[in-house]
């Protein structure tokens, strides 16, 4: 379904909008010390699927999921603003998790996921709050990418996927309340609340920890400069 009317218009100009003032890196904690895996906790499926080098923490290998399980808030998070920095690699997959808590092995039962994917074949790319609101790419068409929120048959144009494969971004998640912002380089790709009668148990915002996604074993994502605010 294509939206052509003002509420498309709208949900287009608050998916793409601008920086706002204010990103300056006052009250952050940094999550990872870019030298070893300290504070953060694998699954015991594909442990070696996550590695250190040259101050970046390196995610390549079979599906597994590595927790933030570090003293910063006691690894527990409500309302929040976390940034790293995260560069994809050709046909790459992953994510990063929030209001999540640790389990050994599978795809995470609780908690969203900020996508990472720049041309893997998944057509949820970055910026999506995957499978909730999605900027997605429509496929091997000529039409453009568009924001898409899941259930409500509203979807608005976007030109192109926000991240570059090669190519450092900032990627930054806030919750607040009820109300999800995913921004790359500073420009807000989807704002969503969560409905008050919002049935997926386990996909909601509640609070919890951090956790970066190994997708598969032909996937490489680089991270760095993970920190965060605390916005209780």
């Amino acid at each position: 379904m294509r939206v052509t009317s003002i509420l498309g218009a709208s949900l287009l100009a608050l998916s793409l909008g601008t920086a706002s003032a204010g990103d300056d890196e006052t009250d952050f904690v940094s999550l990872f010390d870019g030298e070893s895996l300290s504070g953060w906790k694998s699954t015991t499926e594909n442990p070696d699927s996550f590695s250190v080098k040259d101050g970046v923490l390196i995610v390549k290998g079979g599906r597994a999921h590595l927790f933030y399980d570090g003293p910063v808030n006691d690894g527990d998070f409500k309302n929040f603003e976390l940034r790293a920095k995260v560069r994809t690699t050709p046909g790459s997959n992953s994510g990063i998790y929030f209001h999540t808590s640790y389990q050994a092995e599978g795809w995470p039962d609780i908690g969203h996921e900020a996508q990472v994917n720049s041309t893997n074949g998944d057509p949820r790319k970055t910026g999506s709050l995957y499978a909730i609101a999605d900027v997605y790419a429509p496929g091997d068409s000529e039409e453009p990418f568009v924001v898409r929120f899941e259930g409500q048959d509203i979807q608005a144009w976007a030109p192109s996927a926000p991240s570059t494969d090669g190519e450092w971004f900032d990627y930054t998640v806030i919750v607040k309340d009820n109300t999800v912002e995913l921004k790359v380089d500073g420009k807000t790709t989807i704002k969503w609340t969560e409905p008050e009668d919002w049935p997926d148990q386990g996909r909601q915002i509640d609070h919890g920890t951090f956790a970066l996604q190994a997708h598969d074993p032909d996937s490489e994502i680089h991270y760095k400069d993970i920190r965060v605010r605390v916005l209780d």
